[in-house]
């Protein structure tokens, strides 16, 4: 029996010493990985997360103004549009008033 129980922990601490060696080359190979991952988006010229929230940001402020800006434009419009209104019945009203007027004698 103490010869199974030898023979069963040399098995024991290879499999242990494999898996820690596995271990490490997982660990290299997800570093390696990471690194070529880095490198590629590096190239493509890809945005941070940071930067995208920023620019999201800085557009949704954008659009906010715009909103307010088309309101504010449209209103002007209105109350240009009802001066000129305005504007164009008192135009009418002196030419009828002067139509009516009688012309006056030469004497």
């Amino acid at each position: 029996m103490q010869v199974d129980n030898r023979l069963l922990d040399d098995l024991a601490r290879m499999a242990s010493g494999a898996a820690g060696a596995l271990s490490g080359v997982r660990g290299e190979v997800e570093a390696r990985l990471k690194q070529q991952f880095e490198r590629i988006l590096a190239e493509m010229d890809v945005v941070s997360r940071e930067e995208f929230e920023a620019v999201k940001a800085m557009a949704a402020k954008a659009r906010i103004e715009q909103e307010a800006l088309e309101k504010r434009v449209a209103a002007l419009e209105s109350s240009r549009a009802g001066g000129a209104q305005t504007a164009k019945k008192a135009a009418g009203a002196a030419a009828t008033a002067k139509r009516k007027r009688p012309a006056k004698s030469a004497g």
